[in-house]
């Protein structure tokens, strides 16, 4: 008796994971710490503003003050945070301690 011919089973790839998005993940932890090493850069400065202060100055001249005070602090410690900023995101990514950027084994 002749048996019919069976055809191979198709083997089955590995399942892939799903889509992640760690490209979106670290536009975002940029933005993030750049905005954190901005704010510690700056901070003393608009401290300092807050201290000294006039007494009886309105919410608007308060605003106008910090907004100066904080473009001046700013102005050259802009690179600083940039380069912390990419510094902390490079380390985060080579030792994979940023959340969403690990990946599964």
């Amino acid at each position: 008796m002749d048996r019919p011919a069976r055809t191979p089973r198709p083997r089955r790839l590995p399942r892939e994971s799903g889509f992640r998005p760690a490209f979106t993940l670290m536009l975002l932890y940029f933005f993030g710490f750049f905005v954190l090493f901005s704010l510690l850069l700056v901070m003393p400065e608009l401290l300092h503003a807050l201290e000294t202060l006039p007494p009886g100055a309105t919410p608007e001249e308060d605003r106008a003050i910090a907004r100066e005070v904080a473009r001046r602090a700013a102005a050259g410690r802009l690179p600083w945070a940039l380069g912390a900023t990419v510094i902390a995101c490079a380390l985060g990514a080579y030792t994979r301690t940023l959340p969403g950027l690990r990946l599964r084994d």
